[in-house]
């Protein structure tokens, strides 16, 4: 999977399932994705937090892609630390949360790619998943090849049983040409998850950010086996 920027619980619900996490550094950067942005609940209604990149392209990878340091974006971290202060304030876990979000975006780093996943390493340690991380771009030399043949050759080189995966993943992969591989091939499907956010309605599949704000670790754990694989 690509890194994401303080994604759903989703995401978080795949990491949980697996033993080793292959992170997509080395793919394109997708615009308008959530490689640089997520979805907090601002005034009752879901809202864009977006961490700005210099020439986001497609032609660029994830990993290559700048954060943008121009004088206009310089402050960037500072005004969305101050736009999830006043988002989450009275959180019932706010004074626990808001210092593991605020130390991913203090990170010294000037890539997005580096910052997403410090957003997702930061995370499962506070939620203890123990889930091994490799990065793609580190480890295969695989990436010549595209989409479902590059997957399969990540399966071969970690002597993979089963590969996992969202299930957008339906439309991209085939079960058969894995089954010949000796590869199971599955889908984590979430299902719906309710908290108690500040007021009806409640607004769903926002960042984990909101999830870690209305809810104890322990409970949030327990949001992480709420999917099923299909």
């Amino acid at each position: 999977m690509q890194p994401y920027f303080f994604p759903y619980i989703g995401y978080f619900q795949l990491v949980h399932a697996v033993d080793r996490f292959v992170v997509y550094d080395d793919v394109p950067f997708i615009k308008q994705g959530w490689v640089n942005r997520n979805r907090l609940l601002i005034n009752g209604a879901a809202s864009y937090i977006t961490v700005p990149v210099r020439h986001a392209s497609s032609f660029v990878r994830i990993r290559d892609t700048q954060i943008d340091a121009d004088p206009q974006n310089a402050r960037w971290s500072d005004k969305t630390l101050k736009t999830i202060e006043n988002a989450y304030r009275r959180a019932p876990e706010f004074a626990q949360v808001f210092p593991l979000v605020e130390s991913v975006l203090r990170l010294p780093t000037g890539r997005i790619g580096e910052l997403a996943l410090a957003s997702l390493k930061a995370v499962a340690q506070f939620l203890d998943i123990r889930t091994d991380w490799v990065d793609s771009s580190e480890r295969y030399d695989n990436a010549d090849l595209k989409g479902e043949d590059r997957v399969l050759a990540i399966c071969r080189a970690e002597g993979a049983t089963a590969y996992l995966n969202v299930p957008g993943g339906r439309e991209l992969y085939s079960r058969e040409r894995f089954a010949a591989g000796g590869i199971a091939l599955q889908f984590v499907q979430p299902r719906a998850i309710e908290y108690r956010q500040f007021g009806d309605p409640f607004v769903p599949w926002l960042s984990i950010i909101d999830v870690l704000m209305f809810n104890q670790p322990a409970i949030v754990r327990t949001f992480l086996t709420a999917c099923d694989l299909t």
